[in-house]
């Protein structure tokens, strides 16, 4: 533990904790990884625009949006170079360390906040301790805050040990709506990479516990639909207008009725709805967001077929008109075994590791599919794993919050893989 970084872990964290920013709109964070990236001295470091795919970003926010939070970032100090990569919406950094020959290992992590409020209540440890968020409406409800400090921690680790190969750390932009992995993954820098690791702390798992492997990410799709009608008096005129709000509540109560598929687990939900004026007035506009999953990715399409027929068919019952957006996605890749035989083995030997998982499924969705994809179609090998860590409510939820001792057992795992990976390629 004598390396900068790792020494200042829990702050680290705390810091990003602090300021959490939405998708595509993490300016001050990546100026934050990119300060530490610096002190701890890297080959390359590609920012923003350099790192991904201007062109395949998905669920991009209004430009009035991206300009709010990018003026935030300004008038907080954030450097003009880094604001000139990152405009418009385009986050993250890559970045490379090279020691000597041997395989291209990468590591992959996310770093966006959740549109929820954190809570304030007594017994709420960032609330108590004084690193809650300072952005109204946005919280680290997810760990990503945890995520990014851990990849800090095992790129200065690796740099300092004795991996012989090339080290490169992905930190991705805007995962919770599935709009930063295929950007990054069409960026160039992950088509050289042989072996490819993401991670995520929590889901379930406590402190001293490593899930080797991973499976079964559910492929999932995000949807915007608008039902466009035509308003009236609601109490002279009640049959004058179209109504956009029963064409939405038909559309979402036949949406929940898609029969289920008999190849594997299904989902659907929809999650905000906005629209309409007055309760006096036939609302003429209602916007409508939600999601459908699958067990693979062909169940998500299915999925997503089924409900835009669905959106259509109510929107024509009401006669309304709908437009249908389709705003991100993600799909199903599962890691590879031989891959995740080296993780269970080395993860038996790290002594903070209480209990090693062999398998187990995801249960959630991940766009770090798009990545493992890239790399599993050049012939590499790529995994998802799960490193424990004790929450005391839920991930998605204002009161979320993670044991900060797994941030030192995720860094010294993660080296150790990156090590035998350089030692081994099996």
């Amino acid at each position: 533990m004598s390396h900068d970084v790792r020494n200042r872990l829990s702050s680290i964290r705390r810091a990003f904790h602090r300021r959490p920013e939405p998708g595509w709109c993490e300016f001050r964070t990546t100026a934050r990884i990119v300060e530490e990236i610096r002190r701890i001295g890297v080959d390359d470091l590609a920012i923003g625009r350099e790192a991904l795919s201007s062109e395949h970003r998905m669920a991009v926010p209004p430009e009035e949006t991206l300009a709010e939070w990018h003026d935030r970032a300004a008038a907080a100090g954030v450097a003009p170079e880094i604001l000139e990569l990152t405009a418009g919406g385009h986050t993250g950094a890559v970045a490379t360390v090279r020691n000597g020959e041997g395989p291209t290992v990468g590591l992959r992590v996310d770093m966006d906040g959740v549109s929820i409020p954190e809570s304030e209540a007594a017994g709420h440890r960032p609330a108590d301790e004084g690193f809650g968020s300072e952005h109204e409406g946005y919280m680290h409800a997810c760990g990503h805050d945890a995520h990014a400090t851990v990849a800090l921690g095992t790129l200065e680790a690796v740099k300092a040990s004795d991996f012989e190969g090339t080290f490169r750390v992905f930190f991705q932009p805007a995962e919770e709506v599935a709009g930063g992995g295929k950007p990054l993954a069409e960026g160039g820098y992950v088509d050289d990479v042989d072996e490819l690791l993401a991670f995520h702390l929590g889901l379930g798992r406590p402190t001293g516990t490593v899930v080797a492997n991973a499976t079964r990410p559910l492929a999932m799709a995000h949807i915007n639909a608008t039902f466009e009608g035509a308003s009236a008096h609601a109490g002279k005129e009640p049959s004058g207008g179209t109504n956009a709000m029963q064409a939405m509540t038909t559309a979402v109560q036949n949406a929940y009725g898609i029969a289920r598929h008999g190849d594997g687990l299904t989902r659907v939900n929809f999650g905000r709805v906005e629209g309409g004026s007055a309760s006096n007035v036939i609302a003429e506009e209602i916007t409508l967001d939600g999601e459908v999953r699958g067990e693979t990715t062909a169940l998500m399409e299915y999925m997503r077929t089924e409900l835009e027929r669905v959106l259509y068919a109510a929107a024509e019952l009401h006669e309304c008109d709908v437009v249908i957006r389709r705003i991100s996605e993600s799909i199903r890749v599962d890691g590879d075994p031989t891959l995740a035989e080296l993780v269970e083995g080395v993860a038996r030997t790290v002594p903070s590791i209480d209990e090693v998982v062999p398998e187990a499924p995801l249960e959630a969705s991940e766009d770090a599919t798009f990545l493992m994809d890239r790399v599993h179609g050049n012939g590499g090998r790529a995994l998802y794993l799960i490193v424990g860590a004790d929450h005391p409510t839920s991930h998605h939820t204002p009161t979320f919050d993670l044991d900060e001792r797994a941030l030192d057992v995720g860094v010294e795992l993660l080296t150790e893989v990156v090590s035998a990976l350089g030692a081994d390629r099996s």
